[in-house]
């Protein structure tokens, strides 16, 4: 019956991955393959829009999102401080995310396709926040302690597994792009939130994500 089940999963995730546009192919395809893809701002209009849309998934085996999967890196890597990057912040309304893992050894980037939280847990931390699309913009948020993340890889192969700490505020940040959630928003719609406050953020301030 689990292995049903995951076959199932696995067939919604194609079906329900709509095949890139021609915009969107012909942004991921311009100039070098191999370079980084310019950020999206806030303070850019278009590039605001295009911020705040709502991301569909993506076929991981398209090569082309090979492509996209390497010039975001680029992109990550081309920033000042930067632990993580969505695929709308480059353009491209998918869900494909990069992410900083201070929870394993080195700290290595892995990069992660059709994210979902499936469980997150009721405590949260507060902690620093910024963001590589909105310039000057940094201010305390809540995040859950722990998340439950399930996503695929560049070959189709499903994982699942429970993230905590600092790197979990990465993929709970990352996500919410994938949602059109940006921070600067996300502040003003907390203001009547209440939360359980706890003081077990373990990390240094989040300059910039």
């Amino acid at each position: 019956m689990k292995k049903i089940s995951i076959l199932f999963i696995f067939f919604i995730t194609f079906f329900n991955a709509q095949k890139l546009t021609s915009d969107e192919l012909s942004l991921i395809n311009q100039g070098d393959a191999h370079a980084a893809l310019p950020i999206y701002q806030t303070t850019d209009a278009h590039q605001h829009k295009t911020l705040l849309g709502i991301s569909t998934e993506i076929d991981p085996m398209d090569p082309n999102t090979a492509v996209l999967v390497k010039r975001m890196r680029e992109s990550l890597l081309s920033t000042d401080g930067g632990v993580g990057i969505a695929a709308p912040q480059v353009g491209i309304n998918r869900k494909v995310i990069w992410v900083q893992r201070f929870d394993k050894d080195g700290a290595p980037l892995e990069y992660f396709i059709n994210p979902v939280i499936v469980w997150k847990s009721d405590v949260q931390n507060l902690g620093p926040e910024g963001d590589l699309s909105i310039p000057d913009f940094r201010d305390q948020f809540y995040r859950s302690k722990v998340i439950q993340l399930e996503y695929v890889d560049l070959k189709g192969q499903r994982y699942s597994e429970i993230v905590e700490g600092f790197t979990a505020v990465i993929f709970q940040h990352e996500i919410d792009h994938l949602f059109g959630i940006l921070i600067s928003d996300k502040k003003e719609k907390e203001k009547n939130d209440s939360y359980k406050k706890v003081d077990a953020y373990q990390k240094n301030d989040l300059n910039k994500r």
